[in-house]
């Protein structure tokens, strides 16, 4: 190759959940019965009347730019919902709306990254955390998330890993790719511990804050005033909403960092379309019915999806506290996680994502995504248990 790459490049990443798709549905095209429990999206329809008000703001001429903070309509609902939901008042001014939840985490990461600075972040964990680290020249610094701790992370273990070099910690409750949720008590502690490090920054990652089980509460970070001066909350409409190809986010920034962020934006994708933004006001204005139903649906399917792979050969899962994410421990089957992955979706038919794909501690796991119905979930778990028989 004859053009000259930025060395910077070599280190970016990929998120393997699209690729993983990308192999199922050539097999689909082929003729293949494929069971897609691989992609991380509702397979639910977006709410209509969040879709009419995306189609009433283009047909009232909403078709120009909007603010690259977005629209201020949006932000104070934002505002009005997270006052809602989490009991806070937050200036809609410090409210960042951008196009799906990657864009806060690469303004995030590339804010504070650049050679000998260090990042932590959870690890297994969202692939793109890792991925913008080391493409900003950072350290990235994982936080291991164990199984024995319900994949919930520990804030003695986080607290322990912060030195001088340290500008950034990422964490993710409810977690993807493992389900986990922190307890307010490992919260409150890593809070506390980080009252003697004033210069860590906290990128908070809440997109599944809507989606907690048997009683659960969430508990954001937002709810914390004493570093209000250094949370990052991240957001948004993809996953509570069903509206991942809508493309919306948003984040909450600390009021030091909200110029910076725009000025991201602007250099980055001017703004987030208007229509998408008016149909985002519905969602969080309307009713909410929708998404009470999707979540119990998720919560039945959890159910059955657990149940089910605890009771595959030489398979352990533990509980999903949260997101719509299973994690079962697979080492026993004397399988690495990318040999299951490949096992199950050449064999099987099953498109799942080898736990290395989130990190190296992924290593003897596999993420199975249930936002696919139940009936779905119970076939592929039928195949996975013959082919577990025939191959292991």
């Amino acid at each position: 190759m004859s053009l000259k790459l930025a060395s910077s490049m070599a280190h970016l990443g990929t998120e393997s959940a699209f690729v993983v798709l990308a192999r199922a549905q050539a097999l689909a095209a082929e003729g293949r019965d494929i069971i897609n429990l691989g992609i991380g999206q509702p397979d639910f329809a977006t709410p209509s009347h969040i879709v009419e008000a995306g189609i009433q703001a283009l047909k009232d001429g909403h078709h120009g730019y909007t603010p690259a903070n977005g629209l201020p309509i949006l932000r104070e609902a934002v505002s009005a919902d997270l006052n809602r939901r989490h009991g806070v008042h937050v200036d809609p001014n410090r409210v960042v709306v951008v196009p799906g939840g990657k864009p806060t985490m690469f303004f995030a990461i590339t804010m504070f990254g650049e050679p000998g600075a260090e990042i932590m972040y959870p690890n297994p964990g969202f692939p793109i955390y890792e991925s913008v680290i080391k493409y900003s020249c950072a350290t990235p610094v994982p936080i291991q998330l164990d199984e024995a701790n319900g994949f919930a992370f520990s804030a003695q273990a986080v607290l322990s890993k912060i030195t001088d070099k340290t500008r950034l910690i990422i964490i993710n409750s409810p977690a993807n790719p493992t389900g986990g949720v922190t307890p307010k008590e490992e919260i409150d502690a890593l809070v506390a511990g980080l009252q003697d490090h004033p210069h860590v920054a906290i990128l908070s990652d809440e997109i599944y804050s809507n989606m907690l089980y048997d009683g659960r509460a969430h508990v954001s970070l937002l709810q914390y005033p004493e570093i209000a001066d250094r949370v990052i909350m991240l957001d948004g409409w993809s996953k509570t909403y069903a509206m991942t190809g809508w493309r919306l986010g948003y984040a909450v920034w600390p009021e030091q960092l909200v110029e910076h962020a725009v000025r991201l934006c602007i250099n980055d994708h001017s703004c987030v379309n208007a229509a998408t933004q008016f149909a985002g006001v519905a969602a969080l204005t309307g009713p909410q019915d929708a998404v009470t139903e999707m979540v119990a649906q998720f919560d039945a399917r959890r159910k059955v999806i657990i149940e089910r792979l605890n009771a595959l050969p030489n398979v352990s899962c533990a509980d999903a506290g949260g997101a719509f994410y299973a994690f079962p421990n697979i080492s026993n089957t004397g399988l690495s996680s990318k040999q299951a992955q490949d096992l199950f979706l050449d064999q099987a038919g099953v498109a799942t994502i080898a736990g290395t794909s989130f990190g190296s501690y992924g290593e003897g796991f596999v993420r199975f995504s249930y936002a696919n119905s139940t009936a779905n979930i119970e076939r592929a778990l039928d195949r996975i248990e013959k082919v577990l028989k025939d191959n292991t």
